[in-house]
């Protein structure tokens, strides 16, 4: 009726927490006024670029139904 547990099959992720330091890593360096805007920077590119390419792209995927279809003078027999 009742399922027993399987035992972990790594003892090594049971003890884990044996193993912890308690040595508190430095703090991270703050990101300089120059980091940030090159951040920004690079940012806004991308989205310029995405927003550069849908606007370019859009007159190429949209149907013209204004004008009747051509056809080839194949086509009709030429």
């Amino acid at each position: 009726m009742f399922r027993r547990r399987e035992s972990v099959p790594f003892a090594f992720i049971a003890e884990a927490d044996q193993f912890r330091s308690d040595v508190t890593p430095p703090p991270r360096e703050r990101a300089s006024a120059g980091q940030i805007a090159g951040r920004w920077l690079l940012g806004l590119t991308i989205v310029a670029g995405l927003v550069g390419s849908l606007v370019l792209g859009m007159p190429a995927l949209a149907t013209d139904t204004s004008t009747p279809a051509q056809q080839s003078q194949a086509s009709q027999g030429h």
